[in-house]
Protein backbone atom coordinates (compact mmCIF):
# COMPACT_ATOMS: atom_id res chain seq x y z
CA UNK A 1 0.00 0.00 0.00
CA UNK A 2 2.54 2.64 1.16
CA UNK A 3 4.69 1.47 -2.23
CA UNK A 4 1.05 2.71 -4.15
CA UNK A 5 0.67 5.95 -2.40
CA UNK A 6 4.52 6.56 -3.66
CA UNK A 7 3.52 5.98 -7.27
CA UNK A 8 0.71 7.74 -6.58
CA UNK A 9 0.57 10.67 -4.36
CA UNK A 10 -2.63 12.11 -3.38
CA UNK A 11 -3.72 14.89 -5.60
CA UNK A 12 -3.62 18.74 -4.40
CA UNK A 13 -7.44 19.32 -3.65
CA UNK A 14 -6.43 23.23 -3.59
CA UNK A 15 -4.86 25.13 -6.30
CA UNK A 16 -1.68 25.73 -6.07
CA UNK A 17 -0.21 29.13 -5.74
CA UNK A 18 1.75 30.46 -8.71
CA UNK A 19 4.37 33.35 -8.11
CA UNK A 20 6.58 34.90 -10.55
CA UNK A 21 9.87 32.41 -9.22
CA UNK A 22 7.43 29.55 -10.71
CA UNK A 23 7.63 31.51 -13.63
CA UNK A 24 10.86 29.71 -16.30
CA UNK A 25 11.21 31.50 -19.94
CA UNK A 26 11.92 27.88 -20.46
CA UNK A 27 8.56 27.20 -20.49
CA UNK A 28 7.51 30.57 -22.44
CA UNK A 29 7.01 33.08 -19.85
CA UNK A 30 8.67 36.44 -20.37
CA UNK A 31 11.63 37.97 -18.24
CA UNK A 32 10.40 40.77 -15.62
CA UNK A 33 12.85 42.77 -16.35
CA UNK A 34 11.58 42.49 -20.07
CA UNK A 35 7.94 43.63 -19.02
CA UNK A 36 5.73 46.14 -17.34
CA UNK A 37 2.62 45.16 -16.24
CA UNK A 38 1.61 43.27 -19.08
CA UNK A 39 2.79 39.77 -20.28
CA UNK A 40 2.43 37.35 -22.81
CA UNK A 41 2.72 33.68 -22.87
CA UNK A 42 1.89 31.00 -25.28
CA UNK A 43 1.69 27.43 -24.47
CA UNK A 44 0.92 24.19 -25.97
CA UNK A 45 -0.27 21.04 -24.82
CA UNK A 46 1.68 18.67 -22.97
CA UNK A 47 3.10 21.46 -20.89
CA UNK A 48 4.79 21.18 -17.48
CA UNK A 49 2.38 23.94 -16.54
CA UNK A 50 -0.99 21.73 -16.36
CA UNK A 51 -2.35 22.04 -13.32
CA UNK A 52 -5.29 23.63 -10.83
CA UNK A 53 -3.68 26.72 -9.80
CA UNK A 54 -4.25 30.39 -9.32
CA UNK A 55 -2.41 33.32 -8.94
CA UNK A 56 -2.76 37.39 -8.04
CA UNK A 57 -3.00 39.01 -11.68
CA UNK A 58 -5.48 38.94 -14.23
CA UNK A 59 -5.56 36.71 -16.86
CA UNK A 60 -6.82 36.07 -20.48
CA UNK A 61 -7.04 33.03 -22.12
CA UNK A 62 -7.48 32.17 -25.86
CA UNK A 63 -7.87 28.64 -26.80
CA UNK A 64 -6.73 27.99 -30.27
CA UNK A 65 -7.07 24.62 -30.62
CA UNK A 66 -8.60 21.28 -29.14
CA UNK A 67 -11.62 20.88 -27.19
CA UNK A 68 -12.07 20.01 -23.65
CA UNK A 69 -13.30 21.06 -20.19
CA UNK A 70 -12.67 24.54 -18.51
CA UNK A 71 -13.13 24.82 -14.66
CA UNK A 72 -12.77 28.10 -13.37
CA UNK A 73 -14.07 28.40 -9.58
CA UNK A 74 -17.01 26.49 -8.75
CA UNK A 75 -17.93 26.56 -13.10
CA UNK A 76 -17.24 23.71 -15.12
CA UNK A 77 -17.86 23.38 -19.34
CA UNK A 78 -16.95 22.66 -22.65
CA UNK A 79 -14.28 24.77 -24.24
CA UNK A 80 -12.97 24.82 -28.53
CA UNK A 81 -10.93 27.22 -30.19
CA UNK A 82 -12.15 30.83 -30.13
CA UNK A 83 -12.93 30.31 -26.26
CA UNK A 84 -12.14 33.85 -24.82
CA UNK A 85 -12.05 33.89 -20.90
CA UNK A 86 -10.86 36.75 -18.46
CA UNK A 87 -10.51 34.83 -15.05
CA UNK A 88 -9.53 37.18 -11.47
CA UNK A 89 -6.53 37.52 -9.09
CA UNK A 90 -6.77 33.73 -7.02
CA UNK A 91 -9.77 32.36 -9.12
CA UNK A 92 -8.49 28.60 -9.67
CA UNK A 93 -8.57 27.57 -13.07
CA UNK A 94 -7.59 25.01 -15.61
CA UNK A 95 -8.57 23.87 -19.43
CA UNK A 96 -8.33 20.16 -19.74
CA UNK A 97 -8.24 18.80 -23.25
CA UNK A 98 -9.49 15.46 -24.49
CA UNK A 99 -8.73 15.43 -28.14
CA UNK A 100 -4.87 15.64 -28.13
CA UNK A 101 -3.17 14.44 -31.21
CA UNK A 102 -0.27 12.18 -30.54
CA UNK A 103 2.48 14.34 -29.99
CA UNK A 104 0.88 16.54 -28.62
CA UNK A 105 0.05 20.58 -29.85
CA UNK A 106 2.38 23.45 -30.49
CA UNK A 107 0.42 26.46 -29.47
CA UNK A 108 -2.90 25.85 -27.76
CA UNK A 109 -3.43 28.78 -25.13
CA UNK A 110 -2.55 32.13 -25.48
CA UNK A 111 -2.46 34.47 -22.49
CA UNK A 112 -2.02 38.08 -21.23
CA UNK A 113 -1.23 38.13 -18.01
CA UNK A 114 -1.52 41.63 -16.12
CA UNK A 115 -1.84 43.38 -12.28
CA UNK A 116 -4.75 45.08 -10.84
CA UNK A 117 -3.16 47.57 -9.42
CA UNK A 118 -1.43 49.72 -12.16
CA UNK A 119 -5.11 50.25 -13.75
CA UNK A 120 -6.63 51.08 -11.00
CA UNK A 121 -4.32 53.98 -10.10
CA UNK A 122 -3.75 55.15 -13.74
CA UNK A 123 -7.49 55.48 -13.73
CA UNK A 124 -7.76 57.70 -11.06
CA UNK A 125 -5.65 60.49 -12.93
CA UNK A 126 -6.72 58.96 -17.14
CA UNK A 127 -10.28 58.85 -16.70
CA UNK A 128 -10.81 56.70 -20.10
CA UNK A 129 -8.90 54.13 -18.10
CA UNK A 130 -12.01 54.04 -16.22
CA UNK A 131 -14.43 52.51 -18.43
CA UNK A 132 -12.34 49.14 -17.78
CA UNK A 133 -12.68 49.20 -13.65
CA UNK A 134 -15.79 47.03 -14.27
CA UNK A 135 -14.70 44.73 -16.68
CA UNK A 136 -12.22 43.84 -13.46
CA UNK A 137 -14.70 43.46 -10.72
CA UNK A 138 -17.12 41.05 -13.09
CA UNK A 139 -13.30 39.37 -13.81
CA UNK A 140 -13.04 38.30 -10.22
CA UNK A 141 -15.32 35.62 -10.83
CA UNK A 142 -14.69 34.57 -14.22
CA UNK A 143 -15.96 36.05 -18.01
CA UNK A 144 -16.76 34.58 -20.72
CA UNK A 145 -16.43 36.29 -23.81
CA UNK A 146 -18.48 35.30 -27.37
CA UNK A 147 -17.71 35.87 -30.59
CA UNK A 148 -14.50 37.97 -29.60
CA UNK A 149 -11.89 34.87 -30.69
CA UNK A 150 -10.48 36.23 -33.56
CA UNK A 151 -10.20 39.75 -32.65
CA UNK A 152 -8.59 38.44 -29.33
CA UNK A 153 -6.17 36.59 -31.78
CA UNK A 154 -5.27 39.67 -33.45
CA UNK A 155 -4.73 41.94 -30.36
CA UNK A 156 -2.91 38.92 -28.68
CA UNK A 157 -0.20 38.84 -31.14
CA UNK A 158 0.25 42.61 -31.30
CA UNK A 159 1.19 42.51 -27.44
CA UNK A 160 3.27 39.95 -28.50
CA UNK A 161 5.12 41.38 -30.95
CA UNK A 162 5.50 45.22 -29.10
CA UNK A 163 7.05 46.83 -25.96
CA UNK A 164 6.93 49.48 -24.07
CA UNK A 165 4.52 52.12 -25.14
CA UNK A 166 3.30 50.00 -28.27
CA UNK A 167 2.61 47.07 -26.16
CA UNK A 168 0.47 49.41 -23.54
CA UNK A 169 -1.52 50.88 -26.44
CA UNK A 170 -2.57 47.56 -28.12
CA UNK A 171 -3.49 45.99 -24.77
CA UNK A 172 -5.87 49.52 -24.05
CA UNK A 173 -7.79 48.26 -27.55
CA UNK A 174 -7.78 44.29 -26.50
CA UNK A 175 -8.93 45.75 -23.01
CA UNK A 176 -11.44 48.48 -24.82
CA UNK A 177 -13.17 45.25 -26.74
CA UNK A 178 -13.83 43.43 -23.64
CA UNK A 179 -15.25 46.07 -21.62
CA UNK A 180 -17.55 47.46 -24.25
CA UNK A 181 -18.48 43.52 -24.99
CA UNK A 182 -22.20 42.63 -24.23
CA UNK A 183 -22.30 39.34 -25.25
CA UNK A 184 -20.73 37.53 -22.34
CA UNK A 185 -21.24 35.31 -19.42
CA UNK A 186 -20.30 35.12 -15.71
CA UNK A 187 -18.94 31.59 -14.69
CA UNK A 188 -18.21 31.47 -10.72
CA UNK A 189 -20.42 33.11 -8.32
CA UNK A 190 -22.52 36.07 -7.89
CA UNK A 191 -21.31 39.56 -8.82
CA UNK A 192 -22.85 42.84 -7.67
CA UNK A 193 -24.21 44.89 -10.62
CA UNK A 194 -25.37 48.30 -9.05
CA UNK A 195 -23.97 51.53 -9.12
CA UNK A 196 -26.72 53.77 -9.00
CA UNK A 197 -27.34 54.22 -4.93
CA UNK A 198 -23.99 53.83 -2.96
CA UNK A 199 -25.63 53.98 0.21
CA UNK A 200 -28.02 51.27 -0.68
CA UNK A 201 -25.40 49.05 -2.28
CA UNK A 202 -23.48 49.12 1.04
CA UNK A 203 -26.60 48.05 2.65
CA UNK A 204 -26.97 45.44 0.32
CA UNK A 205 -23.16 44.57 0.18
CA UNK A 206 -23.44 44.13 4.10
CA UNK A 207 -26.66 41.62 4.00
CA UNK A 208 -24.72 39.63 1.61
CA UNK A 209 -21.50 39.50 3.72
CA UNK A 210 -23.88 38.02 6.27
CA UNK A 211 -25.40 35.67 4.04
CA UNK A 212 -21.99 34.18 2.97
CA UNK A 213 -20.51 34.21 6.47
CA UNK A 214 -23.17 32.10 7.73
CA UNK A 215 -25.10 30.19 4.49
CA UNK A 216 -26.94 27.75 6.93
CA UNK A 217 -29.09 30.60 8.74
CA UNK A 218 -32.27 30.84 7.37
CA UNK A 219 -32.97 34.47 6.05
CA UNK A 220 -36.07 35.96 5.53
CA UNK A 221 -36.48 39.09 3.37
CA UNK A 222 -39.06 40.50 5.15
CA UNK A 223 -37.05 40.70 8.14
CA UNK A 224 -34.18 41.94 6.26
CA UNK A 225 -36.37 43.98 4.98
CA UNK A 226 -37.36 46.02 8.55
CA UNK A 227 -33.54 45.61 9.16
CA UNK A 228 -33.34 48.46 6.85
CA UNK A 229 -36.46 50.66 6.67
CA UNK A 230 -37.58 49.10 3.59
CA UNK A 231 -40.96 47.26 2.93
CA UNK A 232 -40.49 44.04 1.66
CA UNK A 233 -41.35 44.76 -2.04
CA UNK A 234 -38.94 47.74 -2.16
CA UNK A 235 -36.23 45.52 -0.63
CA UNK A 236 -36.95 42.93 -3.13
CA UNK A 237 -36.75 45.69 -6.12
CA UNK A 238 -33.64 46.83 -4.80
CA UNK A 239 -32.29 43.50 -4.26
CA UNK A 240 -32.57 42.48 -7.37
CA UNK A 241 -31.22 45.27 -9.05
CA UNK A 242 -28.14 45.04 -7.33
CA UNK A 243 -27.01 41.80 -7.30
CA UNK A 244 -29.31 40.41 -10.89
CA UNK A 245 -31.34 38.05 -8.52
CA UNK A 246 -34.04 37.77 -6.51
CA UNK A 247 -33.55 36.84 -2.90
CA UNK A 248 -34.52 33.24 -2.83
CA UNK A 249 -32.25 33.02 -6.09
CA UNK A 250 -29.65 34.82 -4.36
CA UNK A 251 -29.82 32.77 -1.13
CA UNK A 252 -30.16 29.07 -2.92
CA UNK A 253 -26.80 30.57 -5.39
CA UNK A 254 -24.63 31.17 -2.58
CA UNK A 255 -25.37 28.22 -0.69
CA UNK A 256 -25.34 25.87 -4.13
CA UNK A 257 -21.57 27.77 -4.56
CA UNK A 258 -20.76 26.81 -1.61
CA UNK A 259 -21.24 23.18 -1.69
CA UNK A 260 -19.07 23.21 -5.22
CA UNK A 261 -16.38 24.02 -3.04
CA UNK A 262 -17.19 21.51 -0.70
CA UNK A 263 -17.51 19.19 -3.44
CA UNK A 264 -14.02 19.92 -4.85
CA UNK A 265 -11.76 20.18 -1.77
CA UNK A 266 -13.59 16.75 0.24
CA UNK A 267 -14.95 13.45 0.07
CA UNK A 268 -17.73 14.49 2.16
CA UNK A 269 -21.08 12.75 1.76
CA UNK A 270 -23.24 15.04 -0.49
CA UNK A 271 -26.01 14.46 2.05
CA UNK A 272 -23.72 16.53 5.30
CA UNK A 273 -22.53 19.17 2.64
CA UNK A 274 -26.09 19.61 1.81
CA UNK A 275 -27.14 19.63 5.38
CA UNK A 276 -23.89 22.11 6.06
CA UNK A 277 -25.21 24.87 3.26
CA UNK A 278 -28.48 25.34 4.63
CA UNK A 279 -30.78 22.69 2.83
CA UNK A 280 -32.82 20.52 4.96
CA UNK A 281 -34.39 18.36 2.06
CA UNK A 282 -31.69 16.16 0.12
CA UNK A 283 -33.89 16.42 -2.60
CA UNK A 284 -34.25 19.64 -2.84
CA UNK A 285 -30.53 20.31 -2.81
CA UNK A 286 -30.36 18.11 -6.06
CA UNK A 287 -32.83 19.60 -7.70
CA UNK A 288 -30.94 23.18 -6.91
CA UNK A 289 -28.00 22.01 -7.42
CA UNK A 290 -29.50 20.47 -11.04
CA UNK A 291 -30.99 23.98 -12.34
CA UNK A 292 -27.85 25.57 -11.17
CA UNK A 293 -25.24 23.60 -12.31
CA UNK A 294 -26.81 21.36 -15.16
CA UNK A 295 -25.75 18.00 -13.72
CA UNK A 296 -25.94 16.32 -10.13
CA UNK A 297 -23.71 17.28 -7.30
CA UNK A 298 -22.29 13.60 -7.80
CA UNK A 299 -21.91 14.22 -11.61
CA UNK A 300 -20.11 17.80 -10.10
CA UNK A 301 -17.25 16.09 -8.01
CA UNK A 302 -16.53 13.36 -10.76
CA UNK A 303 -15.72 16.06 -13.53
CA UNK A 304 -13.89 18.17 -10.71
CA UNK A 305 -11.32 15.68 -10.34
CA UNK A 306 -11.12 15.75 -14.13
CA UNK A 307 -9.13 19.44 -13.33
CA UNK A 308 -6.12 17.73 -12.06
CA UNK A 309 -5.82 15.25 -15.95
CA UNK A 310 -3.49 17.84 -17.10
CA UNK A 311 -3.58 20.95 -19.02
CA UNK A 312 -3.90 24.19 -17.81
CA UNK A 313 -3.03 27.66 -18.79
Amino acid sequence: MRGQEAMHPPRRRAPEMEYDHTRPTALGYEPVEDTGFIRCLAHGFPTPLARWHHHEEYELHLIVATTGKAFVGDWIGSFEPGHLVLTGPRLPHNWVSVDVPEGGVAERDLVIQFQREPLVAAAQVVPELAEALPLLERARHGVEFFGLGEVARTLWHQCKAERGLRRLAAFCDLLGVLSRCNDYRMLSSVQMQAKDDEAGLEQINAIVSRLTADISQTFVAAELAAELGMTESSFSRFFRRATGNNFTDFVNRVRINRACQLLMESDRRVGDIAYEVGFNNLANFNRRFLEAKGMTPRDFRRRANDRFSGAAG
